[in-house]
This record gives C-alpha cells, sequence and structure tokens, in this order.
C-alpha cells in the first residue's frame, strides 16, 4: 500500500510524533509512505516525497510540522478537490491520512467524493474541539505553555494588585480557557459555550477584589460573543473603576516541545491510523475516547458537538472564592 501523509491547518505540538509513527509502523508493515508537504496545497503542486525511517528522526521532540502546513483556497473548490484527486491516482496512492482540525476532516471529506482511495485523519489542533476524541494532539501542550505564561502574568498582578485579562486561544472553543483559568485559580472565565453578561463579570471581578485578593485574572477564549480581551477590559475598566490589563498569548500556545501526553498521543493515533488502513477500515478521524482507540465518520467530527464539562465550570465561583 502506498500511504501520504500530510498536515493541514494550524500546527499543533505532537503533529511530528504521528507523522513518525505512521512513518515507521507503515515501513513495518510493507508500506511506502509518502510526506506531502504544505497541506492540501501540496497535493495540487505534487510536493509528495517518499520518506524512509531515517527521515522522520529527531522529530518527536520537536513541535510544529517537519511536513509544513497551510491552507488552500484552490482545494475548497470542486474543482481543486477533483484535481488532488487526479495527482493522488497519478502518484499510485492508495490512502491519505491528514492531520489537522475540522477544516481538515471537511477536507478530507469532500475529496471522498472524487477519490477512489482511502481516507484517514487525525485530529490535530490545539482547540481540542472535535467530536470522536477525548483529547487532540497538541491541546495538551498548549494548555500547558498557557499554563506557564499566565503564573509568570499573576506575578506582575499581584506585585501591583492589578486586574488582568488574558486572552488565549479558542475562536469557538473555550476548552484552553477553562483548563487553563481553572489550573491557575482564575477569577472568572469567558467562553463561546456560555452567554457573557459584562454586568456579571464586572459583579464577579468586584467581589474578587472585595476578598482582598492581592490580583484578579480573568481568562478570555478569542472567540466570546463579547469580544476579545480587549474589548471585554474596556467595557469592563469603566465598570469596575479599575483599569484592566490586557495580555493576549496568541501564537506562543501552539509553539515548543511537545508534552509527554502530546508524543505519546500522536504516536498512538498514528500507529493506530495504519492498522485502519491495512484492516479495511478508513472514512473517518481516529481518536481515543475513554482510553479507547476510535474511528468516527468524518461528518460526525463537526455536526456533533464535543461534550463540554458544565460541572467543572460551576465550580468556579467556588475555586476562586
Amino acid at each position: 500500500m502506498r500511504v501520504g501523509v500530510l498536515t493541514s491547518g494550524g500546527d499543533g505540538p505532537g503533529m511530528n510524533a504521528a507523522i513518525r509513527a505512521i512513518t515507521r509502523v507503515g515501513l513495518r508493515r510493507n508500506c511506502s509512505v509518502f510526506g506531502i508537504f504544505g497541506g492540501f496545497q501540496g497535493i495540487l503542486d505534487e510536493q509528495l516525497h517518499e520518506l524512509n525511517s531515517r527521515s522522520v528522526s529527531r522529530i518527536l521532540h520537536r513541535g510544529g510540522t517537519f511536513l509544513t502546513t497551510g491552507r488552500s483556497e484552490e482545494f475548497r473548490t470542486e474543482e481543486g478537490q477533483k484535481r488532488a484527486a487526479a495527482v493522488l491516482d497519478k502518484h499510485k496512492i492508495d490512502a491519505l491520512i491528514a492531520i489537522g482540525g475540522d477544516g481538515t476532516m471537511r477536507g478530507l471529506a469532500a475529496l471522498g467524493n472524487h477519490w477512489r482511495g482511502r481516507l484517514l485523519g487525525l485530529p490535530g489542533t490545539i482547540d481540542n474541539d472535535l467530536y470522536g476524541t477525548d483529547y487532540t494532539i497538541g491541546f495538551d501542550t498548549a494548555i500547558n505553555n498557557a499554563l506557564e505564561a499566565l503564573d509568570k502574568i499573576r506575578d506582575t498582578a499581584e506585585a501591583f494588585h492589578r486586574i488582568f485579562l488574558v486572552e488565549v486561544m479558542g475562536r469557538h472553543s473555550g476548552f484552553i480557557a477553562v483548563h487553563v483559568g481553572i489550573a491557575t485559580g482564575a477569577s472568572a472565565i469567558v467562553i463561546p459555550e456560555t452567554p457573557t453578561k459584562i454586568e456579571d463579570l464586572a459583579e464577579r471581578v468586584i467581589e474578587a477584589r472585595q476578598r482582598t485578593k492581592s490580583s484578579v485574572l480573568v481568562v478570555v477564549a478569542e472567540g466570546d460573543e463579547l469580544g476579545n480581551a480587549n474589548v471585554i477590559a474596556q467595557e469592563l475598566s469603566e465598570r469596575v473603576g479599575d483599569k484592566c490589563r490586557v495580555s493576549v498569548l496568541g501564537y506562543i500556545q501552539r509553539g515548543g516541545n511537545p508534552t509527554h501526553f502530546d508524543r505519546i498521543l500522536g504516536t498512538r493515533l498514528g500507529a493506530f491510523a495504519v492498522e485502519c488502513l491495512l484492516g479495511g477500515r478508513h472514512g473517518g478521524m481516529v481518536g481515543e475516547m475513554n482510553g479507547e482507540l476510535v474511528l468516527t465518520p468524518f461528518e460526525e467530527t463537526w455536526s456533533k458537538k464535543k461534550p463540554f464539562d458544565e460541572w467543572m465550570m460551576g465550580l468556579i465561583d467556588e475555586l476562586s472564592g
């Protein structure tokens, strides 16, 4: 079997571990493995290069993706998808594994309408917002990166008795914000999944100040309906009578060496993907749920909502007391 592998969309620590596992397990199972550089656009540009065991040496500990990534406007079109199918056929590719977020899963599903080959996805996104897996590749590293940053911000906040709003990634999902907020003892967490009222947020900040807290941290997911941290801070400052400082963590959350968890997760999912292909299972995303390796149909990964731990959200008031 000739297997192509690519990474698409945003990068995430642990993707290299998955690529390494796909390559080495594939080679041991008598597959030929081809790295596709530049995401789906790499198919259109015919950037397919055969990999060997040495090709993936010394990448396990590296963040990002050595295959590079990107987004392709051409591939979004039906014409682009048909051309991609033709390129894969030209290079006699039998199966394609793509690592990425919901856009990647949608891309694979669309490609499946025009290509006869086997398709599998791996969940690679720091947002952890894909249905069909408890955790996505890159999420654990991202929350640890954010955790380290927030601990340092709190030092300054306490020294000056300040209110800080810290913005983390999450356009449509608050998983990063919730995990980091609870782990750092934030006074409030603002996420897209729950409605945010500026009056309630201001009251919570004022109450935290009245409890003689030396600092107040509010963690904001970038996709909250009220706006980003800068917008919320401006309104909040007027209501609490004190200037609220803002720190936007941005892409620092994606970088750095992957944690142990992300290296193991990427390795497990990559190896299982090869086993699925050789066993005739394809047409979905490989994930891990409740400790079990599973395969979820592509459409379910974006059409079904990933369960959110509302119980943990309900504890925030009590924990920040």
